[in-house]
């Protein structure tokens, strides 16, 4: 097993660079799909890797319900550094499981109030407008038992024409449509198991806006009008104070930017007023989109592999120390 044990921990930094340039150069919905995939594939590695680990390090301490011929040197010496490593180990891996229960159960909590909420309003319209001089709107993803559904103010409607109303509905229609909030939160989760991934979290959730002005300009048939939408709605928002929402929780959702400072919500009007990449294709390999591309498939693929070399190493270490 030797060091290939770490090296799916670290192997994420190759993903950094393909995180901001893919926001650049590639399709929205491309560049949210593939690093929602880069980000879940290197987490799975990286949470087997620490499993493994910690049963080297579980196998070392004393009552543990492992068979005694786990902790056998031939199985220590599968993991360098096995005291240090298997026992820190056991502390990372309660630390992952942790974070993954809390942010699950805090997706589902927003989720389920913000549904309990809206039982009272007795409307069939996919769109719930709240009277409301706060300006916000939410996609609200459901349930089994319960739809879809867009909140809406009556302040945000209030700072809109109409056909900017129209580009905000289309933006987190295209939210729902497009199951947003499962990408993100598998890009959330991906970074509870290695902290070195939340750079994947912050571009999928800019990305997944893009995705969703684009599917509103496509609507709209006018792209100018949804880079208004999209200003608007952030300049009139960031004047509000954030307790004035009544559903706080669901901006885990939406992931939009709420503000007009620098950050996303410039860059988005600014994607808006200019061309966009094609859907179809990849950047040329010797550009840096291109080369960043290939460096975060190979940092994947090199993972997936560590992870595999790594697993069936130490099943064969501790077939042998078991059976002899």
């Amino acid at each position: 097993m030797g060091v290939f044990v770490f090296l799916p921990l670290i192997l994420p930094l190759t993903a950094l660079p393909i995180a901001r340039l893919a926001e650049q150069h590639l399709h929205p919905r491309t560049a949210a799909r593939l690093l929602t995939a880069v980000a879940a594939i290197l987490a799975v590695c990286s949470t087997v890797c620490l499993c493994l680990l910690v049963v080297v390090g579980t196998a070392q301490l004393p009552g543990n319900p492992l068979p005694d011929s786990w902790s056998d040197p031939e199985v220590r010496a599968a993991v360098p550094y096995d005291e240090i490593a298997g026992k820190v180990s056991i502390g990372a891996l309660g630390a992952v499981v942790g974070s993954w229960v809390f942010t699950a159960y805090r997706h589902r909590r927003y989720r389920n109030r913000a549904h309990r909420t809206l039982e009272g309003l007795r409307t069939a319209s996919q769109v719930a407008v709240l009277s409301d001089a706060g300006p916000y709107a939410y996609a609200l993803p459901g349930t089994r038992t319960r739809p879809d559904r867009i909140l809406v103010s009556t302040g945000m409607l209030a700072a809109l024409s109409d056909t900017e109303r129209h580009a905000l509905l289309a933006h987190e229609r295209a939210h729902l449509t497009g199951r947003h909030h499962h990408l993100l939160l598998t890009v959330r989760l991906a970074a509870c198991a290695n902290p070195l991934l939340r750079p994947l979290h912050r571009a999928v959730a800019y990305c997944t806006e893009r995705w969703a002005d684009e599917e509103a300009a496509h609507a709209t048939g006018d792209r100018r009008t949804t880079a208004r939408a999209v200003a608007k709605a952030a300049l009139v928002t960031s004047r509000t104070a954030e307790g004035r929402a009544p559903f706080p929780g669901l901006a885990a959702f939406a992931a939009a930017a709420t503000t007009a400072e620098a950050g996303p919500v410039p860059r988005r009007v600014a994607a808006l007023l200019g061309p966009l990449p094609p859907a179809h294709g990849w950047p040329p390999a010797l550009t840096g989109a291109g080369l960043a591309t290939l460096v975060a498939a190979a940092g994947t693929a090199a993972s997936t592999l560590s992870a595999l070399n790594a697993a069936v190493a130490l099943f064969l270490v501790l077939e042998t120390a078991t059976f002899g």
